[in-house]
């Protein structure tokens, strides 16, 4: 498959990665303000776009394989320095202005002096979403262990197999850990930090390792049969949201972990719905939403980092008019005010940090 688009699958699964996160957060907001019947419909969205961090990783996976190809420890030190300064740099100062300017934001126990500062800066309890950033940067971190994978399958059919077959177990086996020891369970308080490791997300990983390894095999399928994808995806959430709604009112965002065993196979029938709608939108040419998402992807970690920080000045500033609109109306206005300031901040701090950097040069 000829692969001069603008953009590839990794840049789809990044776009629809940080549209569902900050879709997350305001709703997390606005579902305080809900009556009961409410409460469901927001939590039925919000177990709908309960994908984002699997998405994420896969993404960024599927994208890092995809454009070093037989990458070995060698390419480390370069690839290194790149993400140092296009991902690592961000969220050092998205983390310390979150734990300066909005220290009202900081998950657990706030920090009290230097060493419980530098212990909130690295854990990702700054603000609700940073815990997705520590596990994301683990993932950038151990990247040529996924470097060595793909060329150890090497397009070997039963390799890939194995591959899948060994890895699936062992996040049903750590999710299962999860649901019965951290999930309501004898250590929710004490293990919670559980939630942002990377074995936590190792499958959506190894997914984006092998879909490339292994596209010209599998797009055509996928093109195929993608019906069986929507049919799929469409029970699961169907079963996923029926679990989360047992737990009655108030619906809770923290009764909808990422770590139940079903939400592995909801995220991969997410995740290989977003592949389909891509390969259709190659089929199609669509050159212009193509394009759209390569440039949304390129801004997403940015936009993601700093997005909680402008939905709680766009809240704080307008919590006197948001009490007077509908909740629904409310998610909408809250969540297109939200994208629109992540995003214009991500572009313009780009911007002036490519203006200095030229002032220097």
């Amino acid at each position: 498959m000829n692969h001069s688009y603008p953009a590839d699958v990794g840049d789809y699964a990044k776009t629809f990665a940080v549209l569902a996160v900050m879709l997350q957060s305001v709703l997390t907001s606005v579902m305080a303000m809900a009556n009961n019947s409410q409460e469901f419909f927001l939590g039925a969205i919000y177990e709908l776009v309960k994908y984002a961090a699997p998405m994420f990783i896969f993404g960024i996976m599927y994208s890092t394989i995809r454009t070093n190809p037989g990458a070995t420890i060698m390419n480390y030190p370069l690839y290194m320095r790149n993400r140092w300064h296009m991902l690592f740099v961000p969220s050092i100062w998205w983390t310390l202005a979150y734990l300066v300017l909005t220290p009202q934001l900081q998950q657990g126990h706030s920090y009290t002096n230097i060493g419980t500062f530098c212990w909130q800066f690295i854990n990702g309890n700054a603000a609700q979403h940073l815990w997705y950033n520590v596990m994301m940067l683990q993932f950038i971190i151990i990247t040529p262990l996924f470097w060595w994978l793909a060329r150890w399958v090497n397009q070997n059919i039963k390799r890939g197999w194995l591959v899948l077959g060994l890895t699936l177990i062992f996040q049903v086996c750590w999710h299962l850990m999860y649901e019965f020891q951290v999930f309501h369970g004898p250590h929710h308080r004490d293990w919670y930090l559980l939630d942002r490791v990377f074995p936590s997300f190792f499958i959506f990983a190894i997914l984006g390792t092998l879909l490339w390894s292994f596209h010209r095999q599998l797009f055509p399928i996928l093109i195929k049969f993608w019906w069986v994808t929507i049919i799929v995806w469409t029970l699961l959430y169907i079963f996923v949201t029926h679990n989360f709604f047992n737990f009655g009112l108030p619906v809770k965002p923290a009764n909808a972990p990422y770590y139940l065993p079903s939400m592995i196979f909801y995220n991969i029938a997410a995740i290989l719905a977003v592949i389909a709608l891509h390969l259709h939108d190659i089929r199609g040419n669509s050159r212009k939403l193509l394009s759209f998402c390569h440039h949304i992807a390129d801004f997403a970690h940015r936009a993601y980092l700093s997005h909680v920080f402008w939905l709680y000045w766009i809240w704080q500033l307008g919590k006197d008019y948001w009490v007077k609109l509908n909740p629904f109306l409310l998610l909408i206005v809250v969540y297109f005010l939200t994208i629109i300031c992540s995003f214009t901040s991500a572009y313009g701090f780009h911007r002036l940090w490519f203006k200095i950097k030229q002032g220097l040069n």
